[in-house]
């Protein structure tokens, strides 16, 4: 019953977005589709070519309960230079956030339950895998970019405020290979055997704010199929410094991410 629900659900909002794309048939339509798929590609490149402080909220719900487990994160960033500090907490959860240091390909986390109290834990974030849907490895923000960048029939959704300030809403769906993308094989199986059921794509959603400056100022992935999937991220404070440094040698230990809930 479960099962079913999920498919009709998922079907019927596939459908959803194909019927409110159906005039990209045209030439004109189809013109504009890949002019703003190009604005938002440019939003991001800018972007990610600058510092910022990053504000991201992930909300996720299994098929099976009525509990939404909202992941906060927030943090400075130094898109550019790959390094970055965020501090990660599970909502209502009574467990004490971590602290990430992002420093080139090695993010150091303080607070792991992987290691001894006092300790930092360090993983390879090329490496890095997660077992949550539209949830970006080890909480990278680069990766949400990512993935919204690779956002396709892309429309033009009206002007609305970001950060107090007026921003362009650009809405597309992403494919199958980019909402999978850095999953566990386990993970990545059973969203494989869900989009063969569906016979297409899961209908993943991906909406990206550009601002007067030309700058991504907030990015989003959504799926509501049954299950809730949904990360949103703003980005502000544009040139923020950013201090990452890597923790003393002495007081790292590497380990692999595992099943820690607040690192993916």
């Amino acid at each position: 019953m479960r099962r079913t629900h999920l498919f009709s659900a998922a079907v019927l909002l596939f459908c959803t977005a194909c019927s409110s794309g159906s005039d990209n048939g045209s030439g004109e339509s189809a013109k504009k589709a890949v002019e703003h798929g190009a604005a938002v590609r440019a939003a991001i490149e800018r972007t990610s070519a600058d510092s910022a402080r990053v504000n991201e909220k992930i909300e996720l719900r299994s098929v099976d309960s009525p509990t939404t487990y909202v992941f906060a994160i927030a943090g400075a960033f130094d898109l550019a230079g790959d390094r970055g500090r965020l501090t990660v907490e599970l909502e209502d959860s009574g467990m004490d956030p971590v602290e990430e240091v992002f420093v080139g390909d090695t993010v150091y986390v303080h607070g792991s339950r992987a290691v001894d109290e006092g300790k930092w834990a360090s993983a390879v974030r090329s490496e890095a895998l997660t077992r949550f849907f539209l949830r970006a490895p080890l909480n990278d923000p680069e990766h949400l970019l990512r993935q919204v960048k690779a956002m396709r029939q892309v429309s033009n959704e009206g002007e609305e405020r970001v950060n107090n300030a007026p921003a362009v809403h650009y809405r597309g769906t992403i494919d199958h290979t980019t909402a999978t993308l850095g999953m566990t094989a386990e993970t990545k199986q059973g969203l494989n055997n869900l989009r063969e059921k569906l016979g297409e794509d899961m209908p993943v959603y991906a909406d990206v704010w550009v601002d007067g400056k030309g700058r991504a100022v907030q990015a989003r992935l959504s799926y509501f199929g049954g299950m809730k999937a949904m990360a949103t991220m703003t980005l502000s404070d544009f040139g923020t410094p950013v201090k990452a440094e890597a923790p003393p040698a002495k007081q790292v230990v590497p380990v692999t991410v595992g099943e820690d809930v607040l690192l993916a």
